[in-house]
């Protein structure tokens, strides 16, 4: 399924873009495609293939194999070498830098697919998440220790924009630094001066972003409306559920799943939390959420002052959603599986596997694949039924051939005992 995705990324023309933006630092044996090494690297993350030994292996399916063209001969390099060995991959990754690395991405999202595919989000979810690496390990540039929920984590943490299309959402930008950093100081810079943000969309953000300065930032300055949950402990909270209490004008959750909860709108919590120099902080409402089964509270604040109770929290709503497409990530995807512990290639290895997220993202809005919309790729794995041609691929070495099913039968008939006895296992697997 993962080789006919990367296929249809190749017909669709997304696979080349990426030669926009990765500059081809190699110095010799170009005779490869540098896409095609990119391709190839991709299409290893998305089958958990973690390691670069694996990556001249990744695509198994002959008819990706011949599309991609990915079956050279090569006049300079002799059958011990191969075309493209682990050290050959390794070298490469060595000429760049993290800031590069991370850099082409956000190229890659935003100048090349993007405008290729006509993708304009609206609406954003910026969102933090920790990397973790082993603690005890000290060499992992870069990598920080801290103390969370009374544990200590070793590692980086990697913040995000996504942009929300249809059912699904794409990252859009990143930022990459250590553990230590606060979220909204990761974030800050890319958000302010982010080009996928325009004048009229929406922002959601979660507590690790709480802030009265950003919020006044992000309205005056660029136009864009945030959503954010309150603590607990926060004055505007303890008003919010104060008010919606005082007027009991509770409305039913819109969710059916939270029959449990209902909610209040509460206008004018501006005053209740205040910034540095409230002359400019700008408005904001409110939705009270309240739990009847744990007797519980939330509240979701915004700067646009238009919406209902039930705008508010639909919107949020879009959150959790997205925050289990990143689960996905880290549980199926192994974005923190790191075979190094230098940072540009830990930063290449983060690009790569949001690389191949990006092509499950759009594979699923196209014809193909529109039967996969709204499930995580395991599932959508398992559903895959294979059709057309079986063809057999043989590897030795550096080096491997492709054969119709008949095409090998034929080859097997014609060999003697000792070759068939190295064939035997490939033709048990047919």
């Amino acid at each position: 399924m993962i080789d006919e995705m990367i296929l249809k990324m190749k017909n669709e023309g997304i696979l080349e873009l990426l030669e926009n933006v990765f500059p081809d630092k190699r110095s010799k044996n170009k005779n490869i495609p540098f896409h095609l090494i990119l391709a190839l690297t991709i299409t290893a993350k998305m089958k958990i293939k973690t390691s670069l030994t694996d990556v001249p292996f990744a695509i198994t399916n002959a008819e990706t194999l011949s599309e991609i063209g990915w079956n050279i001969w090569d006049n300079e390099r002799g059958l011990n070498e191969g075309l493209m060995s682990e050290g050959t991959i390794r070298n490469f990754v060595k000429k760049y830098t993290v800031d590069e690395l991370i850099t082409a991405y956000n190229a890659y999202i935003q100048d090349e697919v993007f405008v290729k595919k006509g993708i304009v989000p609206d609406i954003h979810v910026l969102d933090c998440t920790k990397l973790e690496v082993e603690l005890s390990n000290s060499n992992y540039e870069g990598s920080e220790v801290i103390k969370d929920d009374g544990e200590y984590k070793r590692g980086y943490k990697l913040s995000s924009l996504r942009g929300i299309t249809g059912d699904t959402g794409i990252l859009e930008e990143i930022r990459f630094g250590n553990i230590k950093q606060h979220d909204l100081k990761l974030s800050k810079k890319m958000v302010l001066e982010s080009k996928m943000l325009k004048p009229g969309d929406i922002l959601i953000n979660d507590r690790g972003f709480i802030s009265r300065e950003f919020m006044n930032q992000l309205k005056r300055e660029r136009e864009i409306d945030s959503y954010i949950p309150l603590k607990s402990n926060m004055e505007a909270f303890e008003q919010a559920v104060s008010i919606a209490n005082a007027e009991n004008n509770w409305k039913a959750h819109p969710n059916k799943k939270r029959k449990n909860q209902k909610i209040a709108f509460v206008g004018s919590l501006g005053s209740y939390w205040r910034s540095a120099e409230p002359e400019n902080d700008v408005a904001i409402i409110g939705c009270v959420v309240y739990d009847t089964k744990t007797d519980e509270y939330h509240v979701f604040v915004t700067t646009d002052t238009t919406k209902t109770a039930r705008q508010i929290i639909m919107t949020y709503e879009l959150r959790p959603e997205i925050e289990e497409d990143y689960r996905q990530i880290k549980d199926f995807w192994k974005i923190e599986d790191f075979k190094s512990t230098k940072q540009n290639f830990i930063a290449f290895y983060i690009v790569m596997v949001l690389i191949g997220y990006l092509f499950f993202q759009l594979y699923k809005g196209m014809e193909e694949g529109e039967k996969y919309a709204g499930k995580s790729l395991p599932v959508a794995i398992k559903k895959y039924v294979e059709e057309g041609s079986k063809s057999v691929i043989i590897y030795s070495g550096q080096y491997f051939g492709i054969f119709g099913f008949l095409e090998f039968i034929q080859l097997y008939s014609s060999c003697g005992t000792e070759v068939k006895q190295c064939l035997d296992p490939i033709l048990a697997k047919v």
